[in-house]
């Protein structure tokens, strides 16, 4: 059977191919309400398919959203990225994912690889995006939504949480338990970065614990972002002379091997050893005692995203405060901390 085609529609509705365009893309020119009905119903009756790609190359833009993020095996991100595709979904979009697995060269091949394709916009969850990366942006001149992440090498339109005021919330609420002391789970660098929420949520718990009259020396520990890692780290720190009475982890994946560890040596939670977290992934809530934690509106932020991404007058010009969308951060009081 013959490809139906463009010609083929107009044909049976009477009209030029051009309105078959109009009515097929929503423009650029408005077509009266009968003859829009006539051509659907042409496109029905034939079965035509629009050729994207065709499309895409003459708009220069296609129908997708490029979104890169450092892991999407990770809960956060994983939940973080389904709720983008379903809020993209809501505008007639799909979305292209890459994983970078926080490596600096695989984020420049993405922007790139999704830039070239002419995507309608990027969604970028970056981890310390360098200068190379922020140059590919410029060259192509895209739209581009910084998520979760605000690098330093950027000043772009962003959607965060904020981190540092839910880290000091979750660190004010252990302490109000009556710990002597909070430890911190802290990210992999070693000197902090701007703009990256687990360095926001270290100060968090600095200025927690700085306003408490308690010490920070020797309590921050550096750990990978994800539960295996961190399960390891917590291992060392938990069988050694100076466990500490409560940790705050600076994502809820590093407080699940933090418990699993917990398990392992056979000490009680949250009698023996208070934990709490960051994010509120879905898994917090089913945890052996359920996890304590902040969480953040990745909803809220992933329809932001989407809606900055696509909608005009993105790149206006403003101050970095008036380009940074916030989302408060609440307090989910489980039992790992020791509520009831």
């Amino acid at each position: 059977m013959a490809k139906v085609t463009r010609d083929d529609v107009a044909r049976l509705a009477g009209t030029s191919t051009a309105v078959v365009s109009y009515v097929i893309n929503n423009g650029p020119r408005p077509v009266a309400p009968a003859t829009r009905e006539r051509v659907l119903a042409a496109i029905k009756e034939l079965g035509y398919r629009p050729d994207r790609v065709a499309q895409a190359m003459a708009s220069r833009r296609t129908d997708l959203i490029g979104m890169i993020v450092p892991d999407a095996r990770q809960p956060f991100f994983g939940e973080m990225t389904h709720a983008v595709e379903q809020a993209a979904a809501e505008r007639g979009k799909m979305v292209l994912v890459g994983n970078t697995d926080y490596v600096a060269e695989r984020e420049v091949h993405y922007l790139r690889a999704f830039l070239g394709m002419r995507v309608s916009g990027l969604i970028l969850v970056s981890h310390a995006l360098n200068d190379n990366a922020a140059a590919e942006i410029e060259a192509w001149d895209a739209r581009v939504v910084l998520l979760h992440e605000r690098p330093e090498a950027i000043d772009d339109v962003a959607v965060v949480t904020d981190d540092i005021g839910g880290a000091k919330l979750a660190v004010d609420h252990l302490l109000s338990h009556g710990y002597a002391y909070v430890a911190c789970m802290g990210g992999v660098a070693e000197t902090p970065l701007i703009g990256d929420p687990v360095s926001d949520h270290v100060e968090g718990w600095r200025r927690a614990m700085d306003e408490a009259g308690i010490s920070t020396e020797g309590r921050l520990f550096q750990a990978p972002y994800n539960r295996y890692d961190a399960y390891q780290v917590a291992l060392k720190l938990l069988s050694g002379p100076t466990r500490p009475p409560a940790i705050f982890c600076s994502t809820d994946d590093q407080a699940i091997g933090v418990l699993r560890a917990a398990r392992e040596l056979r000490i009680e939670v949250p009698s023996e050893l208070a934990v709490a977290g960051f994010d509120d992934v879905k898994e917090a809530a089913l945890t052996d005692p359920p996890l304590t934690t902040i969480a953040t509106d990745r909803t809220g932020m992933a329809r932001a995203a989407v809606d900055l991404v696509l909608d005009d007058g993105i790149r206006v010009a403003g101050s970095r405060r008036e380009r940074v969308k916030l989302f408060p951060s609440t307090l989910v009081a489980r039992r790992s901390c020791g509520c009831v």
